[in-house]
């Protein structure tokens, strides 16, 4: 079985994205040794469709869906018997020419298949995958470095600018003014998000100096400096993704609502993976009772740091070897259906599973 990973630009590539530039073929049990890889950065959607069908693509796996420098009409031009979203695009293509969405029972619950075009693969734990062999510094700044006070309870939110609200804004500031001497640390790439945040913040009655502001850092600097903060708090509509997985990898609790929507679940269901699932609230009033509650017992929070430093090197969302089995184990499942001339339908794979196909589940849910 081949599969090719299919992301990135087409040609002029952008710089910013060098890694998401190359798709792979890799033959099953080949204990997941890569075969060669094909750059198709400087094709044409249409010389790229051509090349992966040319190649005998059997599964390909499109990273990006309808984001920046996606190709998604590479799909259209239906180059491989079985395609698949995941990942990158927490929501549904819409799309007759992908047939799977990977997903898992917290971001897509069980009853909601209907809402998807494609058909919904649910892995055990958690759809996305993460390296348990990310490096964190070793050296950790002085809250001083970082611009934050000595004293007081450290909020923080990495979360891309654009994820963040009014009504989100509204929240924290009430957070903030119930836990005096606390700041709240956002992340701002752009010298204009602090200067608009600090207004909005100002527009509701915060002093300018409790919201701090982190610059861009290498990554294993990045997530050394999360030891400074106390708890991360989450946003909604759109949840923090990787941002959320990096906080917890770093051993800092994050604090979530549950939406409605992919998107809006899947610091859920990192949570869930990461054995800390009473950090998931429903509601913003539960939300913001929830963060002040936090800041206001410490010897909770530091079981919860405890917890989540002794979950670190066994819960399933740091387990990469256990995710990459059930992720193979739904491949199978893919191709199987496929081969034996049946219609795409939905798959369940089990937390037991071993990596072959005997414990991959064909559903007979909504969309069968």
């Amino acid at each position: 079985m081949r599969w090719k990973p299919m992301i990135g630009p087409a040609s002029p590539s952008p710089p910013i994205r060098p890694a998401s530039t190359t798709a792979a073929r890799c033959a099953s049990g080949s204990n997941g040794g890569i075969e060669r890889f094909v750059d198709l950065r400087r094709h044409t959607d249409a010389d790229a469709a051509w090349t992966i069908a040319a190649d005998g693509i059997d599964i390909l796996v499109d990273l990006t869906g309808f984001t920046s420098f996606s190709r998604t009409s590479i799909l259209a031009a239906r180059p491989a018997p079985v395609q698949v979203n995941w990942l990158g695009y927490p929501g549904t293509l819409g799309a007759g020419y992908v047939d799977y969405i990977v997903a898992d029972p917290t971001v897509i619950a069980p009853g909601e298949d209907g809402f998807f075009s494609e058909r919904v693969v649910r892995l055990p734990d958690c759809y996305q995958p993460n390296d348990r062999r990310r490096a964190i510094a070793e050296a950790t700044p002085t809250r001083g470095d970082c611009g934050l006070p000595e004293d007081g309870f450290v909020f923080c939110c990495f979360n891309s600018a654009y994820k963040l609200t009014p009504a989100l804004f509204d929240g924290w500031a009430r957070i903030l003014a119930a836990v005096p001497g606390s700041v709240l640390w956002l992340y701002a790439g752009d010298p204009q998000v602090v200067v608009n945040l600090r207004r909005e913040g100002e527009a509701r009655g915060l002093d300018p100096h409790r919201l701090v502001f982190a610059q861009p850092l290498p990554h294993a600097e990045h997530l050394a400096r999360h030891r400074l903060a106390d708890l991360f708090l989450d946003t909604l509509p759109y949840n923090a993704h990787t941002t959320a997985s990096d906080a917890l990898w770093a051993g800092l609790p994050v604090l979530t609502r549950r939406g409605t929507t992919f998107a809006g679940r899947v610091a859920a269901s990192l949570l869930r993976a990461g054995g800390l699932p009473e950090l998931i609230v429903d509601g913003q009033e539960a939300y913001e009772a929830e963060a002040v509650a936090l800041a206001r017992s410490p010897g909770r929070l530091r079981d919860l740091r405890q917890r989540l430093a002794l979950n670190r090197p066994v819960c399933p969302l740091f387990d990469t070897p256990r995710f990459t089995r059930h992720l193979e184990a739904a491949y199978r499942a893919m191709w199987d259906i496929h081969r034996a001339g049946g219609a795409p339908r939905p798959i369940t794979v089990t937390a037991e599973d071993a990596g072959g196909p005997a414990s991959a589940m064909e559903g007979k849910g909504e969309n069968a």
